[in-house]
């Protein structure tokens, strides 16, 4: 029965990190002037009350893993990391130039690329260099993704002193076999490394990324890899099912053949098996592919219902307005979205002549707002309602009608006012939020734009 509705579901979707994805930017409404209109009317809205989100995004590896999709620069010249920090600061601060007040950060995240590609020393220096004349707020969380071959004590050490507390390993699975297909090879005893070191110099949250579907990948290599998990015990995971795009430019994923991928319904039996092993060992399931122990401040914010989700995915940090620094990074202002460009040399020379980076982005409708909305609702807690009148949008009874399939499988509930996935429908939530997606509705692509949704 599981695996016909994964025939019958298994269709490319977005991974609803925003609304409108990226593919449905209105690029003909978006300026800069429009896009700093938007900074500085979302600046005075939220500041004050929860503060700004600041994603840093630094692109460079020393070596290409071919199930990455992110944007990257490979390279193990490392004298490109102090222009490329001093240009970081001055994007900052050509956003401090906008706003009246000091902004109050809420959150930040270092992502890439590899963030400890970088020196202890510059990232310390790039830190200070943020928090330079603004204030943090009182329950600021600073994150970064680490690479457990080559995170150093002095990485996690100097980012502890400047205020980290959360960590994140991408560990993807421990088959040696996958990991050389994924060109990703590091053993257990460099993962258990930092996270033991990680533990013992302070961080309260310490997470791991493992991943499904990935070439020549086995249910024996999932149960394997998550019993090593088990044994160090991090305080969430993100458990998610690889992406594959190899249309997409830039795009590392040329090591493999499709052919060497699990199919549709093993993919499922991986997740299904590694969900179950996680429930047994302690972790409750959050939102979409993510999991935490309940002294996490992810399984917190679930159960306090304020778990968010943007550009980085799921947060305990809500904040309206987040902005993406670096290369190819993207802000979200509430009323609208900006992409920095993608070249690194293209990026550094605009920040030098003064110039925000933005090349692409969309501002948002009164019909985006709404959707976005009951997108969020259906991402982190699996509901959203109606009940408020400016939640209600008119197409809404034409989905509830296209989604009454979705119900007759057991996937949701349908209610006057609201609608509820199920515990079986979870995995198809993505499936669930394509029915919301109008600008997706409207204008369905001829061409794969995104990842399948098992």
């Amino acid at each position: 029965m599981y695996d016909n509705l994964i025939d019958k579901y298994n269709i490319p979707g977005p991974r609803y990190t925003s609304y409108p994805t990226v593919p449905y930017w209105d690029i003909n409404t978006f300026s800069l002037k429009n896009w700093t209109t938007s900074v500085k009317r979302s600046f005075i809205q939220s500041n004050n009350d929860e503060g700004i989100s600041l994603y840093i995004h630094l692109p460079f590896c020393e070596s290409m893993c071919t199930f990455c999709g992110c944007n990257k620069r490979i390279t193990k010249r490392h004298e490109v990391e102090t222009p490329y920090i001093k240009t970081l600061l001055k994007e900052w601060q050509l956003y401090l130039n906008l706003f009246e007040t000091k902004p109050k950060i809420k959150e930040l995240h270092l992502g890439g690329g590899t963030p400890t590609f970088f020196s202890p020393k510059n990232l310390d220096y790039l830190i200070n260099g943020i928090f330079l004349g603004v204030e943090q707020a009182q329950d600021c969380e600073l994150s970064f993704e680490g690479h457990p071959n080559n995170t150093t004590k002095e990485h996690l050490q100097a980012l502890y002193n400047v205020g980290f507390r959360r960590v994140s390993f991408g560990v993807q699975d421990y088959d040696p076999i996958v990991q050389k297909a994924i060109h990703r090879v590091q053993p257990f005893e460099n993962v258990k490394y930092v996270t033991d070191t990680a533990r013992e110099i302070g961080y309260t949250s310490v997470g791991h990324d493992i991943i499904f579907g990935l070439p020549f990948q086995t249910e024996k290599a999932v149960r394997d890899t998550i019993e090593k998990t088990k044994e160090l015990k991090p305080d969430r995971l993100a458990f998610y099912s690889y992406a594959h795009v190899p249309w997409q430019k830039g795009n590392g994923q040329r090591g493999f053949l499709d052919s060497d991928l699990p199919t549709a319904e093993q993919k499922r039996k991986q997740y299904e098996i590694g969900k179950k092993l996680l429930s047994k060992a302690g972790y409750v399931e959050i939102g979409m592919d993510h999991f935490a122990l309940q002294n996490d401040t992810l399984y917190q914010s679930m159960q306090n219902q304020t778990l968010h989700r943007n550009f980085m995915g799921y947060t305990a940090s809500k904040t309206h307005m987040m902005i993406g620094l670096g290369v190819s990074a993207i802000s979200d202002s509430w009323y609208g979205f900006a992409q920095n460009v993608k070249n690194i040399e293209e990026y550094q020379h605009l920040v030098g002549e003064g110039i925000i980076p933005v090349y692409r982005g969309h501002m948002l409708t009164k019909e985006d707002e709404i959707i976005r909305q009951h997108i969020l609702n259906l991402m982190c807690h699996f509901k959203t309602d109606w009940e408020q009148d400016e939640l209600y949008f008119k197409e809404l009874p034409e989905v509830l009608q296209n989604i009454k399939e979705l119900e007759k499988d057991g996937l949701l509930i349908i209610n006057d006012k609201y609608i509820q996935v199920t515990e079986k429908g979870r995995p198809f939530v993505r499936n669930i939020c394509m029915a919301f997606d109008l600008r997706l509705q409207r204008n369905k692509p001829e061409t794969m734009l995104f990842s399948m949704t098992i």
